[in-house]
């Protein structure tokens, strides 16, 4: 009778297939608990477990499909992540630095009045370029919109004066998107932050169909916390998207009494209390204004040619135009040298403290959009570079945006309800190499420092 062998070792490890699965089972765990708790290029929000989140306070019909096509996000981490105060705190230290402050940014800046052809003034190049030194010709009156009357009711108006503290803004024209809420509000704050949706009558109609908004009223009406302020068509531009930037850029205007604001573009649904990013974005940060960096461009020259690739705006010549025109008055491209981590900003978000430089910045912005086009990333470097004084700018990362808000596409098509009233222009091709290797010699030198060429 033979003696039966007899071994030390695991049964599994009598299979070489199954050792290394286990030891690639156990590779992954680790690595999934370190990147989820250990890891600091994590984006850690850190929230109080006793932070009073409210439910949501409005629900839609059914047929008005606020949450469709929102576009899916990728990242999980970022190089800067967010800490968020104790909501409570946030809300204390926010109520005590605006009492206790002296926001003098509107009352320092003077504005140029007067009657125009148009709502901006139509300032020559030469003209709006002798306005960036502001602290050299301190106290000078600066063109800032409102050469025609923003077509508001008065009753609006009013209300929109007595906002004090924080106000949200977004803009729906065209019907070219829904209404969304925000989510992850406080328990104080829809009644300490102002809400505002600017619409046009083509919007105001679609919600009208939907049964948002009463059809009778024509004062006051609210769809969940959005106010919901009706912008008549005389006095502003043909092209919806300009009106858009007129509370997008001239907030601190509308809102004269307001201390911070934050614009949110209609396709965006804010997920983190307004308080919280005011306090951690800009307070904490000692900044004038915070915005996210554009997710692929650092160079204004890469965003101009990606507007004229993918049709973003009709007039390529003109986007040519406008390059040409910064390139000849000192406009550079990013290089480490700058203050700041990119020259092109996701403008989607944008939060504000109502300074002297974020006022004039947003003045000086707006008069470039009236003047070549409404890409507001296009003149951002340029005015945020050469105007004085400078501004405190907090450009976060793209993956700090994705966690604060959700993304949505545009109304992807038109309930039959209302159609545009203006069609898109067809677009005009660039008579020179400007979609494929650069404009022309007057950004000779931009395109070469780009390129590491010189």
């Amino acid at each position: 009778m033979g003696i039966r062998a007899t071994s030390s070792k695991p049964l599994f490890c009598y299979s070489k297939l199954l050792c290394i699965s286990v030891i690639y089972l156990f590779t992954s765990l680790f690595l999934v608990l370190y990147t989820s708790f250990i890891s600091p290029t994590n984006c850690l929000f850190r929230y109080s477990p006793n932070d009073p989140i409210q439910t949501p306070l409005f629900l839609y019909n059914s047929s008005y499909g606020e949450h469709k096509h929102a576009l899916p996000t990728f990242r999980s981490s970022c190089n800067s992540p967010v800490y968020f105060s104790d909501y409570w705190n946030a809300l204390k230290e926010m109520n005590e630095f605006s009492e206790n402050s002296t926001f003098l940014g509107s009352r320092n800046l003077r504005y140029i009045q007067g009657n125009a052809d148009s709502f901006g003034g139509n300032f020559s190049i030469k003209k709006r370029f002798s306005y960036f030194d502001h602290r050299r010709h301190d106290g000078i009156e600066v063109p800032c919109g409102f050469f025609k009357r923003f077509p508001i009711t008065k009753f609006d108006r009013i209300s929109m004066e007595n906002c004090k503290g924080i106000v949200v803004i977004s803009a729906i024209f065209n019907d070219h998107d829904k209404i969304r809420q925000p989510k992850g509000l406080g328990k104080d704050t829809p009644y300490s932050v102002c809400f505002y949706m600017f619409v046009d009558d083509v919007t105001r109609k679609g919600l009208q169909y939907h049964n948002l908004i009463s059809t009778t009223s024509s004062e006051e009406n609210s769809v969940g916390v959005w106010r919901i302020v009706k912008v008549e068509k005389e006095n502003l531009y043909e092209n919806s998207a300009m009106n858009g930037v007129i509370p997008k850029y001239l907030v601190h205007r509308l809102f004269p009494n307001s201390k911070y604001s934050i614009w949110i573009d209609a396709k965006i649904q804010l997920v983190v209390d307004p308080f919280l990013l005011i306090h951690s974005l800009v307070v904490m940060e000692d900044v004038d204004m915070a915005i996210s960096r554009h997710p692929f461009y650092v160079h204004t020259m890469e965003e101009a040619m990606a507007t004229a690739r993918w049709k973003k705006w009709w007039d390529v010549d003109g986007l040519m135009k406008q390059m040409e025109t910064y390139c000849d008055n000192g406009l550079q491209p990013w290089s480490p040298e700058k203050p700041y981590p990119s020259d092109v900003p996701d403008s989607a978000i944008i939060l504000r403290k109502h300074s002297v430089a974020t006022n004039l910045f947003s003045c000086l912005l707006f008069n470039e959009l009236e003047g070549f086009n409404p890409r507001d990333q296009l003149p951002f470097a340029y005015v945020r570079d050469l105007m004085d004084p400078k501004l405190k700018l907090n450009m976060f990362d793209v993956e700090v945006f994705e966690q604060v808000a959700v993304e949505y596409r545009h109304s992807l098509k038109n309930d039959g309800v209302n159609k545009p009233t203006v069609m898109p222009k067809k677009t005009k091709r660039a008579s020179s190499k400007f979609l494929v290797n650069g404009t022309s010699s007057k950004c000779d030198s931009y395109l070469l420092k780009m390129w590491g060429e010189s």
